[in-house]
């Protein structure tokens, strides 16, 4: 296959990749009604097994981003996936709430390996001009797995409880490993230049910024995806399989979301303008959330809805940002670190948001919409730093020879 046509293999296969590990990372809180009666969980205790992932992946993301500059992405996604795999059948297995979030928290940390080393792969078939959008579609692996874990666990949790869903689970972790070892190409390890600083990202004001900023923006995601089933089922009484439908829905309009903020950010030429302006529409829609908990169905979840999507389509521009300002041979550690900053609040937000809801929902989802609107401010400096943006990188020869190989 052609060089120009064997981009979209790679961008195919990076994000199938993603998907197949986000259905856990993302998919799981679907899970989360079983998940508190299998292992007579506090809301609590439900709150830090849901965030248990996320907490794995703090403390590997930037590895693995390292290691994908050094090593081919092919290898790097399937080692880890592979290891995922193994963490989540060990999941299936256990009946306590430590061994379960042990085994949560050992799958995070191996299968981060496909967030840094997905997107460095991509990156390097994709011109500026579509970089936008390329890795827009790569974000949609995210709520692509979020809609598969979403359709599946609660029945597949109904059916055979937790282990027979941390077992499905497995098996997608698996395919996904399979699928990066056979079609995803990286591209110009090779030909990176010596003596390149690894560690530059980590020193950059713009980096810390940015993943500051749009870390704010997380706690209405998290607020919203990670606990829309366990809100509606225990505190509206709508059945799993309902609040699963919602959260399902959730994730398909991030899909469309994320693709259209890729394509309006190519057009604009500017990956910071929509980031704000989501983040802006984000505080107030999360807020709109929090005033309606108690309002009828029918206003309630159109709102999760708006909200839902809206959390969930801004993180390819963040990925562009980032990626962008680091250039070509530091794209893994930028990467990386980026996804760790974003990292803190994925696993912190969880057991916290968890904490104020145990009094009260609607103060918990009102506090979750102030993070957006701080963001939006942390933005605004980040834009004063921003420096000059480094053109994306078209095929490679040595890049397009590997698609022989």
């Amino acid at each position: 296959m052609s060089a120009p046509r064997y981009r979209w293999v790679v961008l195919a296969a990076g994000t199938l990749a993603q998907a197949s590990f986000s259905a856990s990372s993302v998919g799981l809180p679907a899970l989360g009604p079983t998940l508190k009666e299998d292992y007579a969980l506090t809301l609590a205790e439900t709150g830090v097994v849901l965030a248990a992932i996320g907490i794995g992946m703090l403390f590997t993301l930037l590895p693995w981003g390292l290691v994908a500059d050094r090593v081919e992405e092919r290898w790097v996604i399937a080692a880890g996936l592979t290891g995922a795999a193994a963490l989540l059948a060990v999941a299936s297995t256990t009946r306590s709430f430590a061994a379960v979030t042990g085994a949560l928290v050992g799958a995070g940390a191996l299968g981060a390996s496909v967030n840094a080393a997905s997107g460095r792969a991509i990156m390097a078939w994709f011109p500026a001009s579509e970089l936008g959008l390329a890795l827009g579609i790569r974000q949609t692996a995210i709520p692509i797995g979020g809609v598969v874990g979403a359709a599946c666990l609660p029945v597949l949790g109904a059916a055979g409880g937790a282990r027979l869903a941390f077992a499905f689970l497995a098996g997608v972790c698996l395919t996904g490993a399979a699928v990066a070892a056979v079609f995803v190409r990286g591209g110009g390890h090779a030909g990176e230049p010596a003596g390149t600083d690894a560690s530059q990202p980590l020193r950059d004001p713009f980096m810390w910024l940015l993943g500051i900023g749009t870390g704010l923006y997380l706690t209405a995601q998290v607020g919203i995806t990670s606990f829309v089933v366990l809100f509606l089922h225990e505190h509206r009484h709508v059945s799993k399989e309902a609040a699963g439908a919602v959260l399902a829905a959730i994730d398909a309009l991030a899909v469309a979301a994320r693709i259209g903020a890729g394509g309006i950010s190519d057009r604009l030429g500017s990956r910071l303008k929509p980031l704000r302006t989501i983040g802006v529409v984000l505080a107030c829609s999360t807020a709109a959330v929090a005033a309606a908990t108690d309002a009828p169905l029918a206003l309630l979840v159109p709102l999760f809805l708006v909200a839902g999507a809206l959390g969930m389509a801004w993180n390819g521009l963040a990925y562009a940002a980032a990626a962008e300002a680091a250039g070509a041979a530091r794209t893994g550690a930028a990467l990386g670190f980026q996804q760790t900053l974003l990292g803190v609040v994925v696993a912190g937000a969880p057991p916290a948001f968890a904490g104020v809801a145990g009094h009260s929902w609607r103060l918990a989802f009102l506090l979750a919409a102030a993070g957006p609107a701080l963001g939006v401010l942390v933005l605004r400096l980040a834009s004063a730093r921003q420096p000059a943006r480094r053109p994306g990188r078209s095929v490679s020869p040595p890049a397009a020879r590997r698609t022989r190989g």
